[in-house]
């Protein structure tokens, strides 16, 4: 508990002197475009006070607020998407699974929570869509809704599942991947600024460069190597693999998360700059980084 407190407070400062530094080099440099790191802080800000109550508190308040993540992730997904009314019971149904998937977390079902989106909702999610709605664009509207509910759902919820498999780490492994995973986000995007050159996706985000993905790597690894000790029970061998592991997985989510929205949006440019201060924007590397992370611990480690 005394090294879980310490932890916040240590990130609590380094925070504080982010945003003063964040403010600091919009005043001197106005014409750079520091509004994507700008949110990225409120949202580390809205993610400590989440830990905090977990740590302070109870880990229930944590599980309530990822779901409740979930669902806005969930939201904005959907609402990227030209929908018919035949559509809206679709939706309707993957909303209410949200709870139940969150549900079995909370009793400590894994062999449900592991298989209940993945199986029982693709097999029983298109009946909505099926009863007296007819076939035209049935694929479609059921293929979307399950790639929504893996993403921003399934692989979401098992940061909630860290604290029921290990009470003891399971905050400090949350904590452990939330920081570097948001890190590597933010180090990608400001060497993009200041020397990316080589763009991996310029129709779908600009901001992803290939510098930007070295430097982050760099720059997650040797953090995962520096935190390991206070925040996991790793050995160091995992502690830098797992910097490697949470860098690799996180650019490929905020990769496909771009692509799939850019596709999702082609021809409503307005509406796409509106979602870059969405909370899928926020969250777009954690729905890889998190299922990743999960299953490579569970595998190789007891406590898990």
């Amino acid at each position: 508990m005394n090294r879980s407190l310490l932890t916040l407070v240590l990130i609590f400062a380094v925070l504080s002197v982010i945003h003063l530094l964040y403010y600091v080099m919009g005043r001197i440099q106005p014409g750079k475009d520091y509004t994507g790191l700008g949110f990225r802080i409120k949202t580390w800000w809205g993610m400590l006070l989440i830990f905090c109550l977990a740590t302070l508190f109870n880990p229930v308040v944590s599980l309530l607020s990822l779901m409740v993540l979930a669902f806005f992730a969930l939201k904005e997904y959907f609402s990227m998407i030209k929908s018919k009314k035949a559509d809206r019971r679709l939706y309707l149904w993957a909303y209410l699974s949200i709870p139940v998937q969150f549900y079995w977390i909370y009793i400590g079902w894994y062999g449900m929570f592991i298989v209940f989106i993945p199986i029982y909702v693709f097999l029983f999610l298109p009946l909505p869509r099926l009863i007296n709605k007819g076939t035209v664009g049935f694929l479609r509207s059921v293929s979307r809704a399950q790639w929504g509910l893996m993403l921003m759902v399934f692989g979401l919820s098992h940061m909630a599942y860290f604290q029921i498999a290990t009470p003891q780490y399971g905050a400090g492994l949350v904590l452990f991947l939330v920081v570097l995973t948001q890190l590597g986000d933010a180090v990608n995007y400001l060497a993009s600024i200041y020397f990316g050159k080589r763009k991996v996706v310029p129709t779908a985000n600009p901001n992803l460069t290939w510098e930007g993905f070295a430097c982050a790597f760099l720059v997650t690894t040797g953090a995962s190597y520096l935190i390991y000790p206070y925040l996991t029970p790793l050995d160091p061998t995992f502690g830098i693999f797992s910097g490697m592991l949470i860098s690799l997985s996180g650019f490929f989510g905020s990769l496909t998360v771009s692509v799939l929205k850019r596709d999702l949006l082609i021809g409503d440019d307005d509406k796409f700059d509106a979602l870059k201060k969405s909370y899928l924007s926020r969250v777009d590397s954690l729905t890889y980084t998190s299922p990743v992370f999960f299953h490579v611990i569970r595998y190789f480690f007891d406590f898990m």
